[in-house]
Parts: structure tokens; C-alpha cells; sequence
């Protein structure tokens, strides 16, 4: 069995697969535990605060809880607390091997940060090109899971946001993980189209409450974009010449502008009637709330999630006043 080596998110796992491991992406480890409180428990009970993020503690614990003795930590271009934790985590005595996403998005500095990465595992660029070419079916298969979403009106927001998730490491194994991906595809593809009445975008981080999308198609909406997650599977990668170009490609880790010409993009092709803005308690993406909103000309309303794995009663409230309003707002046009 291939050693794991844990991600605090998604990195170019090409080099890693490269080098003959597998790699697992401790947000997911966190997020689909039956309990993923248990590992918040065991940071608190190690020192983080309260104060602290829940996924920043809950990395923590699936790194520890799960005996990963290796991880990559992208201390730049994801969360400002990784480089915190990177720290801990050596005290306790895991291998960290840092990753940045350059400050400033270039060609150039995308691929000093990716050569440097590949030295660090000693792999050559032929050997990452290989895996990345290898990827390539996967990541299609992604992109038509996510048509069967927003084209076809055949799978629900919350297959589209699983398995898109899923690619930043694959489930550890690609060839299995293709496997369970061509059965659902098949299952999905002879299902009746079922049109939702409102059609949302979800932006932001993945959320801790994955039952936020069953609430929204009981409530007749289906979130038939996951910006993220999407950005996860890597959909534009077919036309990237090269790793360097399909990492540099990649909108979350840059500035909000970038971020925002994709999601704009999105918005006008899946004809979306309105966006939900996801943020993390104790995150510094919180203020990018202040800048979406103000560049977005469709309704959104931010939902702010913290340490629960369910949605709390005043966001349900919240959400269902922002989905009447839509279809008023809808029927009206």
C-alpha cells in the first residue's frame, strides 16, 4: 500500500502521485467523518482556541487522529492560519513539505514554485506529465457530471459538490475513484430531466453543512454551480499546454478579480438566479464578502458556517426568506 501524505488543500498532487504515494486531502477526512466534532475535540484538547477556525482545527485532528506522518501545507494562497498549523504539526512531529501559490500570478512564478515543489519529490516534469495526462480522463468525466447538473437538470447540487471535492486527491486512489465515478454517471444519465424552480451558484470554501443542499431542493432550488469545488476538478485543464499553465489557471489560491471574471462568466452561461456566499467563523475570507457583493449584479446572501456539521435553525430562516425573495423577484421579470 502507497504511504499517504496528507494536503491541507488542493495542490499538485501530480508530483506526488509522480513520486509513488497517494495523496489524501485532510479537509475531506474532516469533513465526512461521523465525527468530525471528535476531531475539533482533540485540537482544543491539544491547545487551539476557541477562536480558531473548525477546519484549521479539524486538519489538525484528521492529520493526528488518522496517523498521517506526512503532510504538504499550502502556506500561501489558501488560508492564512495554514502556515500556523504547519508549525504545530512539526512539534508533533509530522514531515511538513510546504507549498505556496505565488502572491502574483505569472507564468514564471507559478512554475519556480512548481519546479522547486517537483525537486522537493524528486520527480522530473516528464514523469508529472505523464500523470497528469493520465488524469485527464477523470477530469472529464467530472466536467460531464457537471453538465448532467447545470445542462441536464439530472443530478442534484450535492452529487455535483461530492465529486467535484473529491478530485483534490482523488480518494487516494484515481483508478478506484474512476470506478465509483462511472457508476454514478450511469446511475444519473437515466434519470428523468427535473428542472429546478431556482437555479443557485454556491461560492466560497466547501461548506461544513452538507445538508445545506438537500434544504435548498426541498425548497425547490438546486445549486447547479459549486465555484470551488469546480476549481477542484480542474475543468479548464484540457487546454492548459502544460502543469504550469493548468496551475496557474486555477482562480482560488490568486486575487478576487481573477476569481471573479470565472464566477461571472458562470453566472451568465448557467443562467443563475442567485448566489450563495459561503464563509468559515474566524476566516479572513469573510472580507471578500464586502468586494463580491459589491462587483455581483445578481442577489446573494452570505451564510456563515462555524463549527456545526448541520444547518442551524436562523440560517434556515435566512435561506428560505432568500429563496421566496428569488421567486418573487423571478416571476416578476
Amino acid at each position: 500500500m502507497k504511504e499517504k501524505i496528507g494536503i491541507t488543500t488542493t495542490v499538485p498532487v501530480e508530483a506526488i502521485i509522480a513520486a509513488g504515494f497517494a495523496p489524501v486531502d485532510l479537509n475531506n477526512i474532516f469533513v465526512t467523518s461521523n465525527d468530525c466534532q471528535g476531531y475539533i475535540e482533540a485540537a482544543e484538547r491539544d491547545g487551539f482556541p476557541k477562536s480558531m477556525c473548525a477546519w484549521i482545527k479539524g486538519l489538525y485532528g484528521a492529520c493526528m487522529i488518522n496517523g498521517i506522518k506526512k503532510i504538504v501545507g499550502v502556506v500561501q494562497g489558501d488560508c492564512s492560519n495554514t502556515a500556523s498549523l504547519t508549525e504545530v504539526l512539526r512539534l508533533r512531529g509530522i514531515d511538513v513539505i510546504p507549498f505556496s501559490y505565488p502572491h502574483e500570478r505569472s507564468a514564471e512564478n507559478v512554475k519556480n514554485e512548481l519546479d522547486r515543489f517537483m525537486k522537493l519529490w524528486g520527480v522530473d516534469l516528464k514523469s508529472v506529465e505523464a500523470v497528469r495526462a493520465s488524469l485527464q480522463g477523470i477530469r472529464g468525466k467530472a466536467i460531464l457530471l457537471d453538465e448532467l447538473t447545470w445542462r441536464e437538470s439530472k443530478a442534484s447540487g450535492f452529487e455535483n459538490h461530492l465529486y467535484q471535492v473529491s478530485m483534490s486527491d482523488f480518494n487516494s486512489d484515481p483508478e478506484v475513484f474512476e470506478g465509483e465515478l462511472d457508476s454514478k454517471l450511469c446511475e444519473i444519465e437515466d434519470r428523468e430531466a427535473d428542472e429546478p424552480r431556482l437555479r443557485l451558484g454556491y461560492i466560497g470554501v466547501p461548506p461544513m453543512m452538507a445538508d445545506l443542499y438537500e434544504f435548498a431542493e426541498q425548497q425547490g432550488a438546486r445549486m447547479v454551480y459549486n465555484e470551488v469545488q469546480r476549481e477542484f476538478a480542474f475543468p479548464r485543464a484540457g487546454y492548459a499546454k502544460n502543469i504550469y499553465e493548468q496551475y496557474a489557471d486555477y482562480t482560488y489560491p490568486y486575487d478576487i478579480d481573477f476569481r471573479l471574471k470565472e464566477i461571472k462568466k458562470q453566472i451568465e452561461e448557467r443562467k443563475l438566479d442567485g448566489l450563495v456566499h459561503y464563509t468559515q467563523a474566524f476566516c479572513h475570507r469573510a472580507l471578500d464578502d464586502i468586494i463580491i457583493k459589491s462587483r455581483i449584479d445578481i442577489p446573494i446572501i452570505n451564510i456563515e458556517g462555524d463549527k456545526s456539521d448541520r444547518l442551524d435553525a436562523r440560517t434556515r430562516l435566512r435561506l428560505e426568506a432568500f429563496l421566496d425573495m428569488l421567486c418573487d423577484r423571478k416571476e416578476a421579470l
